[in-house]
């Protein structure tokens, strides 16, 4: 039996084609950012547009910002998304809401330690943890490093993903300190805001695969994705 891989998401996406690319170079989600103060802002139409050029086993992850569930499923609706990552503080409520409307939920956590813990255990076990630790103001990805190994805590405990400071030369190194089962990435595989760099994502992808390390479980990929 074949031990799940490392999930990987390229976020952060504006355009099908370099969607599609990130996907054929080993991306297992995409996601699609809907807050207007990031330069990586997309309408509806333009995700529906992301989400349709893609095959249905890479996930369509939407990153929302302290937006409301009925919003969320609006959008979420007219873009065809099969996910939803939320960069708020964690609802538990509102995480059972979008779930029973048939999204697959990721929450975004930014604390550590025991903190970080009892946020994870409080969350429901469908719920896909995503820890950011990076020290920045904008909410929805701020791509700075911090210490991986603050969320080793999760180790074993339930499926977690990592998110900050991710590069080629990072990424292996980061897995291992976190014991992450996913790792996600956006700005350090740009040459723009937006603007994915093929080469930069092909090496990320390199290494991430090259690292050893191996998946107990999901964070990404949730209602209607195969693997």
């Amino acid at each position: 039996m074949n031990t799940p891989r490392i999930e990987i998401k390229i976020c952060g996406l504006t355009s099908p084609e370099l969607a599609v690319a990130c996907a054929a170079a080993g991306a297992d989600a995409i996601g699609l950012v809907f807050h207007p103060v990031s330069p990586r802002n997309l309408r509806p139409e333009q995700a529906r547009a992301i989400a349709a050029a893609l095959s249905r086993n890479v996930a369509r992850v939407g990153v929302f910002v302290a937006q409301t569930p009925g919003e969320i499923l609006r959008i979420a609706d007219l873009a065809a998304l099969d996910a939803v990552q939320l960069c708020g503080s964690a609802d538990a409520a509102a995480c059972d809401e979008l779930i029973r409307h048939g999204l697959h939920v990721v929450q975004v956590l930014r604390s550590t330690g025991a903190e970080l813990l009892a946020e994870a255990q409080a969350l429901p076990l469908s719920v896909g943890v995503l820890v950011e630790c990076g020290a920045g103001a904008q909410l929805g990805g701020i791509g700075k490093a911090w210490n991986w190994a603050d969320a080793a805590v999760l180790r074993g405990c339930r499926p977690f993903a990592i998110a900050g400071g991710l590069d080629a030369a990072t990424v292996g190194q980061a897995i291992a300190a976190s014991g992450a089962t996913a790792v996600d990435v956006s700005s350090h595989v740009e040459r723009a805001p937006g603007i994915k760099d093929l080469d930069k994502v092909a090496a990320f992808v390199a290494a991430v695969r090259t690292s050893g390390a191996r998946s107990n479980g999901r964070v990404f990929k949730g209602v209607g994705i195969t693997s």
